[in-house]
């Protein structure tokens, strides 16, 4: 995810990074300047008598203001899954140092301390990956015995949050934590889940196919028709405002598609990275704490 200043407009402004959408579009507009400029070219030859010409500016005016309606709801769909996303992580966050807390306070061995100490980032950052392409077990602080048997599982953060609820009700079984404590733990661990579930549920979940190509067809005839509009009233210039209303409409769609799927490691996706690392840092932190 990339970090800003928003009060920097000049910055902002000018700057040119790699997802900006003229970077990605820039073969696109060249491909709809040089057809509208060519169909410009037949329409002030051979079509300038045909009136009804004249009358298509109204015309498009109002399927632009159609287009503008679809483009926000794609896009507010789009930064929904963004921000639910977040909220979701942002829950991974207060649960692992809630758990974390729990278990510093109550568990007194050592092993016990290190074991969770280790499997609460661990879920963490199997849950980052496992939202992606798949778990980077260099990633992990696994035993060889712990490797071996989450490598072969195909749904890494379930493995992992089953062992940890294992070892918890070994305690329970143990006397180490009493029934009151073990159902207050078994709500974090709820939680994990549950909020991994939502990810996937937005990972999943794609918009409509039927909406999407319907979207993208509306909007590639509505601008390679838009000189018949304006050629009249700009002559040549037409072929411009073509391109450019090209560039408009189609970098909304462009960043809608970026951030709809957000865990992955686009520029505009969420910072899983950093948030694991912060996890892993707080856990640690609280586990070595003594006070």
């Amino acid at each position: 995810m990339i970090k800003y200043n928003p009060k920097n407009w000049y910055r902002l402004i000018f700057a040119l990074h790699k997802s900006d959408t003229l970077r990605i579009l820039w073969k696109e507009m060249l491909y709809i300047a040089a057809f509208s400029t060519a169909l410009t070219y037949v329409v002030l030859e051979y079509g300038s008598h045909i009136e009804i010409l004249d009358r298509l500016t109204a015309v498009y005016s109002l399927v632009g203001f159609v287009i503008s309606l679809l483009l926000v709801f794609r896009t507010n769909t789009a930064y929904d899954r963004w921000w639910e996303g977040r909220k979701k992580w942002g829950c991974f966050v207060n649960d692992s140092r809630n758990f974390a807390i729990k278990l510093s306070a109550l568990l007194k061995d050592e092993e016990e301390r290190a074991y969770f100490k280790r499997m609460i980032p661990n879920f963490i950052f199997a849950a980052k990956e496992h939202l992606r392409e798949g778990v980077h077990f260099e990633e992990l602080n696994l035993t060889e015995e712990e490797l071996k048997v989450l490598s072969q599982k195909d749904h890494v953060p379930n493995a992992i949050t089953r062992r940890m609820y294992a070892r918890i009700v070994a305690l329970k079984q143990a006397g180490k934590i009493t029934e009151e404590e073990f159902i207050i733990l078994d709500k974090n661990m709820n939680s994990f889940l549950d909020q991994l579930g939502g990810c996937e549920r937005i990972k999943n979940t794609p918009i409509p196919f039927s909406y999407m190509m319907f979207l993208k067809k509306f909007i590639i005839m509505y601008i390679t028709t838009l000189p018949l509009a304006f050629v009249s009233v700009f002559g040549y210039y037409a072929a411009l405002i073509s391109t450019f209303v090209f560039y408009v409409l189609v970098s909304m769609e462009v960043l809608a598609e970026e951030i709809e799927d957000p865990f992955g490691t686009d520029d505009n996706d969420l910072p899983t990275e950093g948030l694991s690392v912060k996890i892993r840092d707080n856990v640690e932190e609280i586990f070595d704490d003594r006070d």
